[in-house]
């Protein structure tokens, strides 16, 4: 059975991709990864002051959608919830596969 997982791609050269069990986790992993490791010179004071003080009281996501909205300009898409298949779902693929519309008598 599949989880879910949430996705951060990071648009540059080269992208950036970033996964992790939920929203909160992959904020958290954006502010430290993203955020927190660009040049202050590339984000205004004002904005860079706010950063801070989001980072320093942990609330990740105000970072991150602060970051979005003020500063990134190569573009981050973030997909909250995304399916993620392990290789345990492969041993009950044998099983599902007769139940597809593929197999189904037209």
């Amino acid at each position: 059975m599949s989880r879910s997982v949430s996705v951060a791609v990071v648009r540059g050269e080269p992208p950036e991709v970033f996964v992790a069990d939920d929203l909160e986790t992959l904020n958290w992993i954006i502010a430290v990864q993203v955020i927190a490791r660009r040049p202050p010179v590339v984000i205004h004071e004002d904005v860079r002051r706010q950063l801070r003080v989001a980072l320093l009281e942990e609330r990740w996501g105000d970072a991150v959608a602060m970051w979005i909205e003020q500063v990134d300009h190569d573009g981050i898409d973030v997909y909250e919830s995304y399916e993620c298949w392990s290789g345990r779902d492969v041993a009950t693929a044998a099983n599902e596969m007769q139940f597809l519309p593929l197999f189904e008598d037209g």
